[in-house]
């Protein structure tokens, strides 16, 4: 597998965008890119079918259209304020599974940061081998490699690093201007809510050694734009998107962009200040505290109330005897 490198097709693109005041004429593509008019065509014809609107007149030559611009890896590139994640992307219009192609990059020695990011996926996967419905056009499915200089025991915090991070971007989406303003809730370890139904999951791997961590893969599935009728049968009922809660659609790239600018800052902000800031932030996004909740386990189910997470990001589970019951792994259910 190879990383995008930047096409004819993209400096075209920037060169329309820079131009799109006014139609820019073949001729002038020509003298630019030192090609002929009919190959400059060929690459617009290209262009179009990459999912950007051109318009084309042979006296005036070409105008990009700057409204309703594709998901491509030139637009999440454009404009994206982070210093290192996401700033080397590898996308794919379909894939099997972006953490599967992460994992792949990572192993040959991916920096930091690295991403994947696919429009549609054939088999995406949740935590224990879940399937995750992966559609084309309407959510996001991303991968980033990370490298943190932490003890492998540590690792299952970055999934709650994560967790702030999508939390805190569908927040800032989630407004549909009548003044209702559904909020995300975080369900441990590993999933985001919207009223009670799943709408993002973090599926975190890592690869390592006794004490040292090669490297890990964290990887988001957001519910952006699918409507209800795109979910199987059953899922509607516990499964939502931003569009179906907000009431309106989402620009795919501003998601993915300021998903990316969370996700630095609050990894950053959990290797420079510990876990504990991210534990509170977790904390604030966390609505079954004080509610009966069962977690499946391994051979048992375990009941009790939910009490928050403690300082390892282990789940606290009050017991009807009164004990606390620490949770390091299992599925919570209401």
């Amino acid at each position: 597998m190879k990383v995008n490198k930047i096409s004819i097709e993209e400096e075209i693109i920037r060169l329309l965008k820079k131009e799109s005041h006014s139609f820019l004429s073949g001729q002038a593509l020509s003298k630019t890119f030192g090609l002929s008019r009919t190959a400059i065509w060929k690459y617009i014809n290209s262009i179009k079918e990459m999912g950007y609107s051109i318009a084309a007149s042979p006296a005036k030559g070409y105008r990009l259209n700057l409204q309703n611009l594709p998901f491509t890896v030139l637009e999440i590139s454009s404009n994206l304020k982070t210093a290192f994640i996401g700033k080397n992307i590898s996308f794919y219009k379909e894939i099997d599974s972006t953490n599967e192609a992460a994992r792949e990059f990572a192993s040959k020695g991916a920096a930091e940061g690295f991403a994947v990011v696919a429009d549609f996926q054939k088999k995406g996967k949740g935590r224990l081998g879940r399937r995750w419905e992966s559609p084309a056009g309407v959510n996001i499915y991303t991968s980033i490699v990370l490298r943190p200089n932490i003890m492998p025991v540590f690792a299952p915090q970055l999934t709650l690093v994560a967790a702030v991070a999508v939390a805190e971007t569908i927040a800032r989406f989630l407004n549909n201007g009548s003044g209702y303003k559904p909020e995300p809730a975080v369900k441990w370890p590993n999933d985001i809510l919207i009223n009670s139904k799943k709408v993002a999951g973090i599926l975190t791997e890592m690869n390592s050694e006794m004490d040292r961590i090669n490297f890990v893969v964290i990887g988001v599935g957001v519910n952006v734009n699918m409507t209800k009728e795109m979910f199987s049968e059953g899922l509607e009922f516990i499964a939502t998107s931003l569009k179906q809660e907000g009431g309106k659609e989402i620009s795919r790239t501003a998601f993915i962009q300021l998903l990316y600018l969370n996700m630095e800052k609050w990894y950053a902000q959990y290797l420079k200040g510990g876990f504990e800031p991210v534990r509170k932030a977790w904390t604030s996004f966390f609505h079954m505290a004080g509610k009966t909740v069962k977690v499946q386990q391994t051979g048992k189910i375990m009941q009790g109330i939910a009490v928050g997470i403690d300082n390892d990001g282990a789940l606290l589970l009050r017991e009807k005897s009164g004990n606390i019951a620490r949770i390091l792994s299992g599925d919570v259910e209401m």
